[in-house]
């Protein structure tokens, strides 16, 4: 005798896989590859007297993304450097990314940014953990940036 299972207990994906295969709707054979387009470019932040990133210039990399990040410092941008970023889309069947996710890994600190497309500007959020026992509290910041 099988075992009792009970569906609500089980994982979503499980489920969707059995709804599938009660409505006998085809599996797709290839994954969705989303196109970002939509993040490629160069952003400045709208604001001109930040103190956290001044501008990104985000690149198409194969399915990915490139980014490279520019911090405030004086008399110049900070380069912070060129990392792999992931793309996101807003469901699971769309082909344009509308978010991302890139880390950069500094001697004193590591910062997650993240940004997501909202009516044509990107809202970008950076966590800073810094690592140099400096006893530096770690900061969250929040910046729009324009093309």
């Amino acid at each position: 005798m099988p075992p009792i299972t009970k569906e609500e207990f089980r994982a979503p994906a499980h489920m969707l896989e059995k709804e599938l295969e009660r409505l006998a709707i085809p599996k797709p054979k290839l994954p969705i590859l989303l196109q970002p387009d939509l993040l490629v470019g160069t952003w400045v932040n709208v604001d001109p007297l930040t103190r956290d990133l001044v501008r990104l210039e985000i690149k198409q990399k194969g399915n990915e993304i490139t980014v490279h990040g520019f911090g405030a410092c004086h008399p110049n941008p900070c380069d912070w450097g060129v990392v792999d970023g992931r793309i996101y889309s807003d469901t699971v069947a769309t082909m344009h990314a509308v978010a991302f996710t890139a880390e950069y890994r500094f001697d004193f600190a590591q910062v997650l940014v993240t940004g997501a497309m909202y009516k044509g500007a990107l809202f970008v959020e950076t966590l800073t953990r810094f690592t140099d026992q400096s006893g530096r509290a770690d900061v969250y910041a929040l910046d729009i940036l324009n093309k």
